[in-house]
């Protein structure tokens, strides 16, 4: 699997709907599902959690628990859905996923972690990998996350993909915690250093195909996040700069052919907003970046079934060139 550009998990941010339209952009990035719970896996409507399109494809599924016996069944069950890899998270510093026992409070608990891993490789051929944090609270010195990576290496997985922020558990929220901890990417360097043979995938604070290729020097691979969800259209120099393939669709082009998509999904009851809120940031840094967002602040939240009016905003959306329309 080729792990070199990833797009991170994101709740709310990362579902069906937005891997879609990512994938429009970038061939060959790997995406990753939202966080899942391995227990709503377990006892929910697997097909509405765990359903995707096939052109969205590799696809990772990220699963959150510290069951082994539940986190096995949902690798079991994400293999049977077609996921290319799982991976389980242990970096989310939510006090809901610090209460329920999963997430970075994990990094507490590495012999737990390793039970959960072993018994989720004991059931799956798929790759199984793991997204942590370099530290925790008070805890950061580089011995006590070289021995958690070793003893999670020591069950067999060869996959870990670093968020080069500690995790500040309780004190900060979600969003606090993706901002005020400091980065430490030679953290993440040093890691690989002392794990030449395991692949190690940095994440943290990168926006730009520059600080990509910098990166990748000391790296296998590099996983972002918050910057292509804001400015989507960067996977694009990354196709070119990274990838080396210039066959990329111009954002019209996107537009275009997300459009039967849409359709097709309002026919299935999918409400309009809930494919067209990941597009806002489309025209980032255009001259129609602003008529872009406010077109679709007025129509987007169209009720569902008025599926004429929904094929005549499609429609329009279709032959407005809004790269070059007027701010």
């Amino acid at each position: 699997m080729n792990r070199k550009v990833s797009v991170a998990p994101m709740m709310d941010c990362t579902d069906r709907h937005e891997r879609y339209f990512l994938r429009l952009i970038s061939k060959n990035i790997l995406l990753y599902t939202e966080m899942i719970v391995s227990e709503a896996i377990s006892r929910g409507d697997k097909k509405k959690l765990l359903s995707f399109n096939i052109n969205e494809k590799p696809l990772a599924l990220q699963i959150g628990g510290s069951s082994p016996k539940l986190l096995a069944e949902a690798t079991k069950t994400g293999e049977e859905f077609g996921y290319d890899e799982i991976n389980l998270n242990l970096g989310c510093p939510s006090k809901k996923v610090e209460k329920n026992k999963f997430g970075a409070c994990l990094m507490k608990e590495p012999n737990l972690v390793a039970d959960c891993l072993s018994k989720m490789q004991s059931v799956s051929k798929l790759p199984i990998t793991i997204k942590t944090r370099i530290g925790y609270d008070n805890v950061e010195d580089y011995e006590n996350l070289y021995k958690f990576i070793e003893t999670l290496k020591n069950t067999g997985v060869k996959t870990f993909i670093i968020h080069a922020r500690k995790a500040m558990l309780g004190k900060f929220t979600p969003k606090q915690n993706l901002n005020i901890p400091p980065l430490k990417y030679n953290v993440v360097y040093k890691l690989k250093k002392d794990f030449a043979n395991e692949e190690i995938i940095l994440n943290g604070g990168i926006t730009s195909t520059e600080q990509i290729k910098e990166h990748l020097k000391k790296v296998d691979g590099v996983m972002i996040g918050r910057s292509v969800y804001h400015t989507p259209y960067l996977l694009a120099d990354v196709e070119k700069e990274i990838f080396n393939n210039s066959n990329v669709l111009s954002r019209q082009e996107i537009i275009e052919q997300l459009i039967p998509y849409v359709k097709d999904e309002i026919q299935k009851g999918t409400r309009l907003n809930q494919i067209m809120r990941h597009t806002l940031g489309l025209f980032h840094g255009q001259t129609g970046s602003s008529f872009w967002k406010r077109y679709l602040s007025e129509n987007m939240c169209v009720r569902d079934a008025d599926v004429q009016k929904i094929d005549h905003i499609m429609d329009k959306i279709k032959f407005n060139n809004f790269a070059t329309s007027p701010s």
